[in-house]
């Protein structure tokens, strides 16, 4: 056998691996390549939606969050935000995007897609056939991620983290999860015709609830009604709206899962509402105190952000804008009038906000929903019908969202006190919960 000088072997083995390399190109150019049903315009579109709605969580509830509660609370207010980010992210790839969005059955899904089990790179959804499933699963976890994170408003200032760690687990798994399935992942309510686009049931109606129910279990924050409860800081409120109404384009955008001429209508109507509920809220607290102010301005344009949701791809831009003024005066109504004669605590109104909001919202797309948009009509296009279909969705989420989280916090308080100690809700949550404190 020849020997071979160095030069002349790293020769021939750079030769070989170039033929090997040549003869592997195109296997690897077949594997690289996305399946014919995945669009590009999408796919960039979506990463787009998902970024800017995870944007609504943290910053963007947790800026709007904390601007309103009492500066003792405001680090323990962003904290409950960035938890439940954390938590649902790691819940929603090992059991919740599997349960929610997988199978058939009527009431739950399936754990094909457990620890995304199958899931590669150029996986599809059945339910979004354009894009990639992994997109279309992160997509869907920044809406389990900032309901979870809503329902912290209903009790800021006076929540055990402890137990908030544990509730937001549990919630997740028990009501966010199943009527996702239900009314988005192919279970009974979507099957009976529920219009949703966004949202209206499985995020704003559910986050509502389960705050009232929330603050009514752990009880008032003490002081309320007599002590300076008075926000810390308005600007850090109003700076968390403005992140909030953009990301609001992706979510209701997003919601038609394409980048085309359905998501476009779904922002502009989105931005109409929106509009239209801070005007509405500003005038009636002008006309009623006589001084229009800035919480009440922002909680008008929430108000429209929320209530226009489950319509947002079903009707049009002057649709979007009588939702906007009902959304305005509605929840006006249920954050003054209403919270006043039934006494309850709901700290930062997500009851007031996004449980009237989605009511009133999911209701009303029955009534203005057009079949050119959304290949359903509503009532004033003849089908009366869907009326009565979006009541049975709202008293289903109602009712099961409802009763299960007082099971769950009653579960919970068994083992993990749900509220801080008085000295501690005294001191605030900042120093006794997290040990931290914001300085002047």
């Amino acid at each position: 056998m020849r020997l071979l000088s160095p030069c002349q072997g790293l020769a021939r083995g750079a030769a070989t691996a170039c033929v090997l390399l040549l003869q592997a190109a195109p296997l690897m150019a077949q594997q690289a390549a996305p399946p014919p049903g995945i669009n590009a315009a999408d796919t960039a579109w979506m990463m787009v939606a998902t970024t800017i709605v995870l944007m609504m969580t943290i910053p963007g509830l947790a800026l709007f969050y904390c601007g309103m509660v009492r500066k003792k609370n405001v680090l323990a207010t962003m904290a409950q935000s960035l938890v439940a980010t954390a938590i649902v992210s790691i819940l929603w790839v090992t059991f919740g995007y599997s349960l929610a969005f997988t199978g058939d059955a009527p009431f739950i899904g399936s754990l094909d897609r457990a620890f995304l089990r199958g899931m590669d790179m150029n996986a599809i959804s059945a339910l979004a056939k354009t894009i990639p499933e992994s997109l279309f699963m992160i997509y869907q976890m920044t809406f389990a991620i900032i309901t979870v994170a809503l329902v912290a408003g209903s009790v800021a200032d006076r929540m055990r983290f402890s137990a908030f760690v544990c509730f937001s687990i549990g919630w997740l798994l028990l009501v966010y999860v199943p009527i996702a399935h239900w009314v988005w992942g192919g279970g009974f309510l979507g099957a009976a015709g529920l219009l949703d686009f966004a949202g209206g049931t499985v995020v704003h109606i559910n986050a509502g609830i389960g705050g009232l129910v929330a603050a009514l279990v752990i009880g008032k924050r003490r002081g309320y009604g007599t002590d300076n409860l008075a926000p810390y800081d308005l600007s850090m409120a109003v700076i968390g709206t403005g992140l909030l109404w953009v990301g609001w384009f992706g979510f209701n955008g997003g919601s038609a899962l394409t980048a085309g001429s359905r998501a476009a209508l779904a922002i502009v109507v989105t931005h109409i509402a929106a509009c239209a509920g801070a005007l509405t809220w500003m005038a009636l607290e002008w006309w009623g105190r006589k001084k229009p102010s800035v919480l009440g301005m922002i909680s008008g344009a929430v108000a429209g952000l929320g209530t226009i949701t489950p319509a947002s791809g079903f009707v049009l831009p002057m649709h979007g804008l009588l939702i906007g003024i009902a959304a305005g005066a509605m929840c006006y109504f249920a954050c003054t009038a209403l919270k006043r004669r039934f006494g309850y605590d709901d700290s930062l109104d997500v009851f007031g906000v996004h449980g009237v909001g989605g009511i009133t919202g999911t209701l009303l797309c029955g009534v203005f929903a057009v079949a050119a948009v959304g290949e359903t009509a509503g009532l004033l296009e003849g089908n009366g019908n869907q009326v009565l279909i979006q009541l049975f969705g709202i008293g289903v989420t109602i009712a099961w969202c409802g009763g299960v989280t007082y099971v769950l916090l009653k579960l919970i308080d068994l083992f993990v006190p749900l509220r801080v100690a008085a000295e501690m809700e005294q001191q605030g949550l900042d120093i006794t919960q997290h040990g931290e404190s914001v300085h002047a």
